[in-house]
């Protein structure tokens, strides 16, 4: 969805964006300052961890809950119901699931379970991506909602070709919204390394990068057996690693069918008409390009 002229975006009588951009960038909050304008937020990995993955999650915590005798028996005489509390500000249920590959005695899995556990979320973020459009007709028709917001996890880049216009993804969301690229700076990344060691959200790496990635791993800390790797230290190398490979192709999926707007530029902004006016900037910036 681009527009010839930014006046063509502010008239429209119903907007729809979805934002793209790494982890921790802003993406949540602008969307929940929106959400005070009467714009409906749809959290691609809210979807993901209640529709799409939500019976993993919930599984996952029972087999651990079946490990302790107490437990067992109330949960097989159905005396205890055990459900994830997932919130748009709070996906720790979701990577908690996904965990980090390593040692089992630090909470690692073992690898082959971790590379199924990718390829649910990689299933799972597809088919939420793919429901944005039913999501936009829903908040409209359902809750009188003019305009809406999609706030996408960092993998988004993950599941989509940033050169393929006919990428099913893709092209659902550039017939139904506008691509916002949230465009941070390298400040940005190493701030966000930092916090992911205090607090891992939710990745997804592709299959091939995230096998080169534990090869790479182990042979740079001389590691021979998986279950000698330091799962948190694996998580929050592969995270730098896997951000600085995104940031060309966010740039590239903008540059292709989208717009860019600066991080530092959106944190300012205190309601809709502030983001509306950000977005016609970044709509005339390309037209001058």
């Amino acid at each position: 969805m681009l527009f010839k002229h930014a006046e063509d975006f502010r008239a429209a009588p119903r907007h729809a964006v979805t934002v793209f951009g790494m982890s921790g960038v802003g993406k949540t909050r602008l969307a929940a300052l929106l959400r005070k304008s009467h714009w409906f937020h749809y959290s691609v990995d809210y979807r993901i961890g209640t529709r799409h993955m939500g019976e993993y999650i919930v599984d996952n915590f029972k087999a651990e809950a079946m490990k302790v005798p107490f437990l067992r028996d109330l949960l097989r005489s159905d005396s205890i119901a055990i459900s994830s509390n997932i919130t748009f500000a709070n996906l720790e249920p979701l990577s908690t699931y996904l965990g980090c590959p390593g040692n089992p005695a630090k909470g690692g899995l073992p690898f082959a379970e971790y590379q199924r556990r990718q390829a649910q979320h990689g299933a799972g973020e597809k088919l939420a991506l793919l429901e944005v459009p039913q999501f936009i007709e829903r908040a409209h028709d359902l809750y009188g909602y003019d305009d809406f917001i999609a706030d996408t996890g960092g993998s988004l880049i993950e599941v989509i070709d940033p050169d393929n216009a006919d990428d099913p993804v893709l092209k659902e969301l550039t017939e139904n919204t506008l691509l916002l690229y949230i465009r941070g700076t390298e400040k940005d990344a190493a701030e966000l390394v930092r916090r992911f060691r205090e607090s891992p959200k939710p990745m997804y790496y592709q299959p091939a990068f995230l096998a080169a990635k534990w090869k790479e791993y182990k042979k740079l800390n001389g590691i021979k057996d998986d279950n000698d790797v330091d799962p948190t230290d694996f998580g929050a190398w592969g995270f730098e690693a896997l951000l600085h490979d995104r940031l060309p192709r966010y740039q590239k999926l903008a540059d292709n069918f989208g717009y860019t707007v600066e991080a530092a530029d959106l944190a300012i902004a205190r309601d809709g008409d502030e983001f509306l006016d950000l977005v016609a900037g970044a709509i005339s910036q390309r037209g001058r390009m």
